[in-house]
């Protein structure tokens, strides 16, 4: 029986951290190389595949839509209120994006013996992946 993801003890695993790519600005996307210590771990196109993925949902959340600037717009008027009862954009992209690191983490990552964790995690600062070991070294 596998462990829920949750409960997966990651304190002395060895980690690996993919940083963020800034050649097209500030804008929230990760490196789509493939980290020498993931080679032979995990395919070149399932982890390429998951950080084009990734880097879809960040670009639709930081998008200049009409929707968002209403939101914006709203938000001021209401003495950002409204945020307590409404879900932005950008809070719906996230919620599908743990969705599918979730989704990605049981098909894809832990029979691998990886652990993909959730960028919002760490400040969107760097996407961290675990390996995932039996026992502590």
């Amino acid at each position: 029986m596998q462990q829920p993801i949750d409960r997966i003890p990651t304190n002395y695993c060895p980690k690996v951290f993919v940083q963020r790519d800034f050649s097209d600005g500030m804008f929230v996307k990760f490196q789509s190389r493939l980290p020498p210590e993931l080679e032979g771990k995990i395919e070149r196109q399932a982890y390429e595949s998951t950080i084009t993925k990734l880097n879809n949902f960040y670009a639709d959340a930081e998008a200049l839509k009409g929707s968002a600037y209403c939101e914006n717009c709203f938000s001021c008027l209401t003495c950002y209120f409204s945020m307590f009862c409404i879900k932005t954009h950008y809070d719906k992209v996230l919620d599908k994006l743990s969705t599918y690191i979730e989704e990605q983490n049981s098909k894809v990552y832990i029979p691998r013996n990886l652990l993909l964790i959730n960028p919002i995690e760490r400040g969107l600062r760097t996407l961290e992946i675990v390996i995932l070991q039996d026992t502590p070294k």
